[in-house]
């Protein structure tokens, strides 16, 4: 994840005198995507575009970063990098516009394929998370650096298996999930609680939660935020929606290579390193208190837990 070195101003006024590379640069600042995307945004071949992801990387414009058998990239962070992009404008407007159109086009209709499939296996997304941890008591390890409060919030809380978990630590609990019938089949599954207001199901984003800026004393995101484009983002919304002082709580996948996790349960990254979900927690004003690993029965995947305040 750290920035591509960069080799000066030559190779990068070299990089960005070709119009396709330039359309390219503005499109990576703007987002993180795969080849394949970018292909599809552009409307080029792949050789062509692959040819041109190298120079650009290579000039230490943009950063690649290998997952699985994936590799996403994105414009360096690097000073180099960012004294050209401020030199080249903004990707917003002029003729960089119409990619860009191409291109959320593309993730808004990613995004509508996983809502379409989770929507298809609300009623059997207990068992399917099952076949992954197997009999490992997740609800335990969970529940132990969950801090007694008074509204919590269950973030990707899918068909709910995780919202009794919190109620047992807060007076109230909100669950959010982007798939409405995962929210139909939390309903279902607690409508008592949800009769007596102690549970409150709404639909809405990750990447922008409904609910206020400083709504709850604590908040858990369990295995959703490898399903997400900008997972950063995620962490960012969830750090907003704290009070002073409120927990988070990560629970993620360590980095693995099981790439069937693409198709099977529609992962987008193959798990997390530790320094990276630890940065973005520090990014979104967050301070790391803790970390802890749960082992699974299954070779390849294992769980990390870290607990931050606000």
């Amino acid at each position: 994840m750290s920035d591509a070195p960069e080799a000066g101003p030559l190779p990068a006024l070299k990089a960005l005198a070709d119009e396709t590379r330039l359309r390219l640069f503005q499109l990576l600042r703007v987002y993180e995507l795969n080849v394949n995307e970018i292909v599809e945004a552009l409307g080029m071949g792949q050789s062509r575009i692959s040819r041109h992801l190298k120079i650009l990387s290579e000039s230490g414009l943009l950063n690649a970063r290998r997952d699985g058998m994936w590799t996403f990239y994105r414009a360096s962070a690097g000073p180099e990098a960012v004294r050209f992009a401020a030199a080249v404008g903004d990707p917003e407007r002029g003729p960089f516009a119409r990619d860009l159109l191409r291109a959320r086009r593309i993730r808004d209709e990613r995004a509508k394929e996983s809502r379409r499939f989770f929507d298809s296996v609300a009623g059997d997304w207990r068992d399917m998370k099952r076949s992954l941890i197997g009999e490992t008591d997740l609800d335990a390890f969970i529940l132990k650096h969950i801090p007694r409060c008074a509204v919590a919030a269950d973030l990707g809380c899918g068909s709910g298996e995780l919202l009794p978990v919190l109620r047992k630590k807060a007076d109230r609990v909100i669950g959010v999930d982007r798939a409405p019938r995962m929210l139909e089949e939390a309903r279902r599954r607690h409508l008592a609680e949800s009769r007596r207001g102690a549970l409150e199901l709404r639909l809405g984003e990750l990447e922008r939660l409904p609910i206020r800026a400083g709504e709850v004393d604590c908040a858990l995101i369990c295995l959703a935020l490898h399903h997400l484009p900008e997972p950063a983002a995620g962490i960012a919304e969830a750090a907003r929606i704290l009070k002073p002082g409120g927990t988070l709580v990560v629970v993620e996948w360590t980095a693995h290579a099981d790439e069937s996790l693409r198709s099977r349960f529609q992962d987008r990254w193959l798990g997390f390193e530790s320094a990276v979900l630890e940065k973005w927690l520090k990014e979104a004003g967050l301070t790391v208190q803790s970390k802890s690993n749960l082992s699974l029965p299954k070779g390849g995947l294992n769980i990390q837990l870290f607990r931050s305040r606000s």
